[in-house]
């Protein structure tokens, strides 16, 4: 492993924030056993996260002292320390977005991409929705509440299947994906008991969450998608060979990352949902344990 850690608990969160410091540059161009295909399914995964996480950081930041939740200690603690982990998500990744456009992909083109999807969906969506009475605000908490539930179960899933640890080979990339899941299950109730403080478990907030989240996998589906292709064409890589492993690791029901998704994104359209309900505590303890962390 490539990285410098220091951990930090001032917060006193349940969850401590990771100082970390990868050094990307003996990371190889097609770093996933030698794929260009699921390489850039990854870079493409990667370009999201920067302005995603800001997304995530702002939309709870601008909450924290809502009257329904400032005096809340407890939860205070735990919004400072989800804060302090996202940005560290957002440093790591725009250090692997930047070592991936030294090969010559175009990584930050697809960064400003996204940050102009976000605004555009934010924004149209919080029209659509105002005559229900609900505030840009409003529309950014439950985004964000839906997308960490996304990115917490796609990192479970990347903690459970060995098909796609197996193909990290390289070390650095290996323990700065898997120590991205680790945080993201950390603190992945954070964002939603904000949510349910503020908005509370009403039939709006119901159907706005849900809302939320279908609306929000379409967009990622679809940007993801076009990222990858779009990477692989300018990289003379679009073929059957590599969509093929595409498919495989990432949709197949055998083998793929986002097929053994469902289950566990189906769960949030339950009425008493609550993101702890999905049980990974022996999982990060396991891994934790094996990533010295």
């Amino acid at each position: 492993m490539n990285a410098k850690v220091n951990i930090s608990n001032r917060a006193g969160a349940s969850f401590p924030v990771r100082r970390m410091n990868f050094n990307f540059d003996q990371v190889p161009e097609y770093w996933m056993n030698g794929s260009a295909g699921l390489t850039h399914f990854m870079t493409a995964l990667s370009a999201l996260f920067p302005d995603g996480e800001k997304l995530f950081i702002d939309s709870v930041r601008a909450v924290r002292y809502h009257p329904a939740i400032k005096d809340n200690e407890a939860l205070q603690k735990e919004i400072s320390a989800f804060i302090g982990q996202e940005a560290m998500h957002t440093q790591e990744h725009v250090g692997f977005n930047a070592s991936a456009q030294k090969y010559g992909h175009d990584v930050s083109a697809l960064e400003r991409i996204t940050g102009s999807y976000i605004q555009f969906a934010r924004k149209n969506f919080a029209k659509v929705v105002k005559p229900f009475g609900m505030t840009q605000e409003m529309v950014d908490l439950t985004a964000t509440t839906a997308l960490e539930h996304f990115t917490a179960t796609i990192a479970s899933e990347l903690l459970r299947n060995p098909h796609i640890q197996e193909l990290m080979t390289d070390d650095t990339m290996k323990y700065m994906w898997l120590w991205h899941a680790i945080e993201e299950n950390e603190h992945k109730a954070v964002a939603y008991d904000v949510y349910e403080e503020i908005f509370g478990r009403g039939v709006k907030a119901y159907a706005l969450r849900n809302t939320a989240l279908v609306v929000a996998m379409v967009l990622i589906f679809a940007l993801q998608s076009y990222f990858v292709l779009r990477l692989l064409n300018r990289d003379n890589k679009l073929n059957l060979k590599e969509l093929g492993m595409i498919y495989k690791y990432g949709y197949s029901p055998s083998k793929g990352i986002i097929a053994g998704m469902a289950g566990e994104m189906l769960a949030y359209f339950k009425p008493r949902f609550h993101p702890n309900d999905l049980d990974t505590v022996q999982l990060l303890k396991d891994w934790k344990a094996k990533l010295g962390l």
